[in-house]
């Protein structure tokens, strides 16, 4: 395996940052320029290698990662086209773990680089090396060093600034490579053309700042720096290149993907400053040695329900049907090998270390594997898996297609495990929960599209409960005679209100045997069977039922008879206790931007919620995270409203903690309804 600092093996590098920056206009630049593709596609016309799925053309966003392999001097490089929505951040997160370097896209306006914390800190967290592209520079309204400074509030790592623009009559003509020391001028349709620097000393400042950034690092340049001694480029570019590699510094570059400047400079940087895969497989975990080993990137189902797994060689040589296996002893046979350029497939005999490539039917394989052919495979990589935080309740409009929905949805989740689906059999509903709107949108979108699906959609339901208010003692008696043996049971019930959290008990109180022990089981399945759903149309905790008397038949009795017996008692008594109706609360931590954190301690008082205070959010430089307690019931487009206000990047958190008692107009509300709904449940 090649060294970190040498060798020319392939690279891979994903492409990041917030949704319109221009990510996919870049990679169209990139292919273009590397002569991969004939001609520059647009996201307007709907002809970009990436963005190429149904879901990402209707709505002119990236909503998964696309994968592209190109040569620029002679090198293999692939580009990962993130999506830019945070909705769709866990995409990127996988990839993460494989990339040799990312480069962040960012347009030159202040009031967005908010936007780029969600990807800046996990690539620094990750120690990710990632340079920075200041896209559409030709489009920049303030100066680059207001431009820079905003953007160093995102970034945990310093900036340095590699690039300055030349500024002729009010527009950028070119810039200069303070690395270099030269100046070049835009040329369309051409190369940039060097050109003599017009303003030596703006340059030189410029370049004084870049190099005392890169001496915080190296003392040997710190010591020519203090006195005033020019370092040689080769030093200079060594600098880069070692404090770059290790995470140390984000270098800044500038230029206009939609008009092919900056391009074939930042192609040159990454050739020549990113390290190899050996420093991903370090950071993976991933012994040093002569074994094949892969990380699984992304899983992606095709139409025609092949499935494909895109996946890093993170060391030795990947040969088609060599037998892989995991940490847990799994074995699985790549069924073809293949280089990708967005939707296009060329077949290839083996994949050598660090390419990225699409493996065929890896069977029982899911996202974030590390597959090797070592006797003990490295740990699959502990890789952050978001937390839901909008649900839907999703049903077949055909219930002969119920099964074919959730076998569609387990190869969805495959695709995207930060979808998740459940059955709540209390609710009667299937939901599928994701990182927002747009998120479970597509995520139906493909149901639909690529399946077949017939589907209905709504808000996921609130669990309410109820609950009683005082105490009651009445009688259950049943008793029919139609022929033969008759139906006989007869019992005393003493329904009390029990402390919030205590939940159901049943007593049995019966003295003299006036109900005998065979029957007392018979009394609580029928209090428990009425318990399913009180006077108000909900579940019922929190009370105790005591059986104090009765009597009995000894022919005429039995298991049915009290059963029946119980529920005639408490469907006449449940209604004198006083029921009220009860909500879950829940505990919610709310992570956003903290020049939000007024709006959004509005918002949850709006919400009916109850502030419990506010922080700063540890490890994230200019974030807050606000503590409340609000009722389910008001979370539900908790998160519509939240990234409304953060620029897309606000999320949070939550967890049961109580039900609380809820009365008035808003109660009636939710009991008209769950009526309405069981009558329209009747009807249909």
């Amino acid at each position: 395996m090649s060294s970190a600092n040498g060798g020319r093996g392939p690279r891979t590098v994903a492409l990041v940052g917030p949704y319109g920056s221009g990510k996919t206009t870049l990679l169209e630049a990139v292919l273009f320029a590397n002569g991969t593709t004939a001609r520059k596609g647009s996201v307007s016309q709907n002809n970009t290698v990436g963005d190429s799925s149904p879901e990402a053309r209707a709505r002119q966003m990236s909503v998964e990662v696309s994968c592209a392999t190109t040569t620029f001097m002679d090198q293999n490089f692939t580009f990962l086209d993130c999506p830019g929505s945070i909705e769709f951040l866990q995409d990127s997160l996988f990839t993460f773990y494989g990339i040799d370097a990312a480069i962040v896209v960012i347009e030159p306006e202040p009031a967005k680089v908010q936007m780029l914390k969600p990807y800046m800190k996990r690539l620094s967290d990750l120690k990710v090396p990632h340079m920075m592209f200041v896209n559409k520079i030709d489009k920049a309204q303030g100066t680059l060093t207001d431009i820079l400074a905003a953007l160093q509030d995102a970034s945990d790592t310093p900036l340095l600034l590699r690039q300055i623009p030349i500024w002729q009559n009010e527009q950028i003509t070119g810039f200069i490579d303070l690395a270099l020391e030269r100046a070049f001028a835009y040329r369309d349709g051409k190369p940039s053309e060097r050109v003599d620097i017009s303003d030596p000393d703006e340059e030189k400042q410029a370049r004084y700042s870049m190099l005392e950034k890169l001496a915080d690092y190296d003392e040997h340049l710190m010591e020519e720096l203090l006195s005033d001694q020019e370092p040689e480029r080769d030093e200079v570019f060594g600098d880069i290149k070692r404090e770059f590699s290790n995470g140390l510094v984000v270098p800044v570059f500038i230029g206009s993907a939609e008009r092919n400047q900056g391009i074939t400079r930042v192609l040159k940087a990454l050739r020549h400053d990113s390290p190899d895969v050996s420093v991903a497989a370090r950071r993976l975990g991933i012994p040093e040695g002569t074994d094949t080993t892969v990380q699984v990137l992304k899983t992606v189902y095709s139409e025609r329900g092949g499935k494909l797994s895109i996946a890093r060689v993170m060391q030795g040589n990947l040969k088609d049907g060599a037998v892989l296996k995991t940490s847990d002893g799994e074995e699985t046979r790549v069924g073809g090998i293949s280089q990708l350029l967005g939707t296009s497939q060329t077949k290839l005999a083996e994949a050598k270390a660090g390419e990225t490539v699409a493996l065929a039917r890896l069977e029982g394989i899911t996202t974030g594997a590390t597959l090797s052919t070592a006797k003990a495979p490295p740990k699959k990589a502990e890789i952050e898996v978001l937390t839901p935080v909008y649900k839907l309740a999703i049903q077949a409009a055909n219930r002969a297609d119920e099964v074919k929905l959730t076998a569609a949805l387990h190869k969805l989740i495959e695709e995207d495990p930060s979808l998740r689906f459940a059955q709540d059999s209390e609710l009667h509903e299937m939901t599928l929960s994701g990182q927002g709107e747009i998120h479970l949108r597509v995520a139906v979108d493909k149901l639909m599209s690529r399946y077949g699906l017939k589907l209905n959609t709504k808000p996921a339901s609130v669990p309410y409960k109820e609950t009683i208010r005082k105490p009651v003692t009445v009688r259950g008696r049943h008793k029919r005679q139609s022929g033969g043996h008759g139906q006989f049971g007869d019992c005393v019930l003493e329904i009390k209100p029990q402390p919030r959290g205590a939940g159901f008990a049943f007593i049995d109180d019966i003295v003299g045997g006036v109900v005998p022990k065979q029957f007392i089981p018979s009394v609580e399945k029928g209090v428990t069977a009425y318990l399913d759903e009180g006077p108000l149309g909900f579940p019922v905790v929190d009370l105790s039922v005591t059986l104090n008397d009765g009597s009995f038949h000894t022919v005429d009795s039995s298991d049915a008879a009290f059963q029946t017996a119980a529920r005639i008692g408490m469907q006449e008594g449940m209604p004198q206790c006083a029921p009220v109706l009860l909500e879950p609360v829940a505990k919610v931590k709310i992570h956003i931007p903290n020049d939000t954190t007024s709006k959004i301690n509005a918002v949850v008082s709006g919400r009916r919620g109850q502030l419990l205070g506010y922080d700063a959010r540890p490890g994230w430089k200019g974030w807050d995270t606000v503590e409340a307690e609000m009722p389910q019931n008001e979370i539900g487009n908790l998160i519509i409203e939240l990234r409304s206000l953060t620029q897309g990047v606000g999320t949070f958190e939550m967890a049961f903690d109580h039900l609380a008692e809820i009365s008035g107009k808003t109660a009636d509300t939710i009991v008209a309804e769950r009526k309405k709904a069981k009558e329209d449940a009747k009807a249909g």
